[in-house]
């Protein structure tokens, strides 16, 4: 049976921040009715607004109305959970699914938090979900339907591609991949635009040059059917300039052990996060 929102069982936005809103624009734009939404942004009403929330939408305290949520997405920093998810114990129903994508709250502080709620969802979304090219990784305590799991892929959707995952351990490796993921091609970006001023391009053109490959060569990696490492092989000629920039990046030193160590130094750290909460 598909979970159905309604203004009467709606789906709650805990959070108008960046994610949230982008989130709230997707799910507005995928058909999801208006007054099957509410907002609750903790920081106050003028930044939800700010945030590109219909004000119909949006209240700032807890309702007294009795209505309970079908759904509630809390997209508040991981340092806000312990403050905010207390406040909302009135509105969660037995068969409210609570979905957080606080990073490093894990699922047993989720349910310190809620009371020994069962119906919990971790996701970890990505900084392109503002764009509408989000990463978007779930996963689900046992006591979460088929349905209410295929209705949390949909909400996460509208913000980009969304996959589930069976093990809770892996959203630490999922957080270092894609959720910390676009700093490193932001960083990338800035490495390759620094080293083409510095061989004596004009240092804009360096900028956008590396903006524009960095964004060319991701679509086409998306759209193709080839797999990265054909694709690579198809841009490199035999003892030609590519081949000889490759030699320095995949050299023993080169790119591929710096990747690792990045991924692990930033998955220990999600792991550490989570055992702090």
């Amino acid at each position: 049976m598909t979970v159905a929102l309604t203004s009467d069982r709606p789906l709650l936005l805990v959070g108008c921040g960046n994610m949230g809103s982008a989130l709230l624009r997707g799910w507005i734009a995928g058909g999801i009715a208006p007054e099957a939404i509410r907002v609750l942004e903790p920081a106050g009403a003028a930044r939800a607004v700010e945030a590109g929330a219909k004000a119909e939408l949006v209240f700032t305290d807890v309702p007294a109305d009795g209505v309970k949520p079908r759904a509630m997405v809390v997209a508040v920093k991981p340092q806000m959970m312990a403050k905010v998810l207390p406040t909302l114990l009135p509105l969660i129903a037995e068969d409210t699914l609570v979905i957080s994508i606080a990073a490093g709250t894990t699922f047993r502080r989720l349910g310190e938090l809620t009371c020994g709620h069962k119906r919990l969802i971790r996701a970890m979304p990505n900084t392109p979900a503002a764009i509408g090219r989000g990463a978007t990784v779930a996963v689900a305590t046992p006591e979460v339907s088929a349905d209410e799991r295929a209705l949390t892929l949909t909400l996460l959707s509208a913000v980009g591609n969304a996959y589930a995952v069976e093990d809770e351990a892996l959203i630490d490796l999922v957080t270092a991949l894609s959720g910390s993921g676009p700093a490193y091609v932001f960083y990338l970006i800035e490495c390759m635009a620094a080293a083409g001023a510095k061989l004596g391009l004009p240092p804009a053109l360096a900028l956008d040059l590396a903006r524009d490959t960095v964004a060319g060569a991701g679509e086409l990696a998306k759209r193709s059917q080839e797999d990265p490492s054909t694709l690579r092989a198809q841009v490199t000629s035999p003892n030609g300039t590519t081949a000889a920039g490759l030699s320095v990046l995949m050299s023993e030193h080169g790119l591929a052990p710096l990747i690792e160590a990045t991924l692990t130094a930033a998955a220990n750290r999600s792991r550490e996060l989570g055992q702090d909460s």
